[in-house]
């Protein structure tokens, strides 16, 4: 017996049926993707599935490459803005949400990771968030990690969104913040859409602005880690801080 659709009513499109080759086509994706995961997918094909909740009575493999040729990846197309997704033939307010959903459910599943925990000692799953969060997005964002005296993340928060290659970003609000929340130690991180992660000089005189701030206040900063498409920098090992 099929996992899914075996007992349902037709689909009706414009007084049609939807053509069994399109009802059969997502079965089979829905069956394959239950059997073996989103690794035995490709792109196209793992975008089509969430764009079949958006999108119930029409063929959504076009727009799924349509997507895919616009933005790169997948991870991307979940990143992109709703005003760059809307301006791709196809998309509407349902694609939106559908895509930000599971953006927002695979960011909050990484968060749950590291919120609560001694960070230091799960620098993996910091560096895990870091990516799922940010990696894949069009233009700079800068965000800090507050810690407490044990090195327990107790805040995550943005501090300022930029463009595609800056980012306003202001010492004294960073250390201002801490000192609201009782903070103890920062992790600053932002970044780079270009997806090489290598600092500029500006990255690396804000660092030290935001450090020497810090420190005047007793507030440690660990480090700073960059972004980049498939890898990220830290300050520290660099030898930057």
């Amino acid at each position: 017996m099929p996992l899914f659709g075996g007992d349902e009513a037709p689909i009706v499109v414009e007084g049609r049926a939807l053509p069994s080759y399109i009802k059969d086509h997502r079965q089979r994706l829905r069956e394959r993707f239950l059997a073996g995961g989103p690794d035995a997918m490709p792109d196209y094909e793992l975008l089509e599935l969430v764009l079949f909740r958006a999108i119930p009575r029409r063929d959504v493999k076009p727009l799924a490459r349509l997507l895919l040729e616009r933005f790169g990846d997948f991870n991307r197309v979940l990143a992109a803005g709703p005003g760059r997704l809307s301006e791709v033939p196809g998309v509407g307010n349902a694609v939106i949400v559908e895509l930000k959903i599971v953006e927002a459910a695979a960011q909050r599943m990484a968060r749950s990771c590291v919120m609560g925990r001694d960070v230091i000692s799960g620098w993996d799953a910091v560096l895990d968030y870091c990516h799922t969060a940010m990696a894949h997005r069009e233009t700079e964002q800068f965000r800090v990690l507050y810690l407490d005296r044990k090195n327990v993340l107790i805040a995550d928060e943005q501090q300022a969104q930029g463009t595609v290659d800056h980012v306003p970003v202001y010492p004294r609000e960073v250390v201002k913040r801490a000192l609201e929340l009782n903070a103890s130690a920062l992790i600053l991180v932002h970044n780079h859409p270009s997806g090489d992660p290598t600092p500029s000089e500006a990255d690396i005189q804000m660092t030290h602005q935001i450090q020497s701030a810090a420190h005047t206040l007793g507030i440690v900063l660990h480090d700073h880690l960059i972004i980049g498409k498939s890898s990220a920098l830290s300050f520290r090992s660099e030898g930057n801080l």
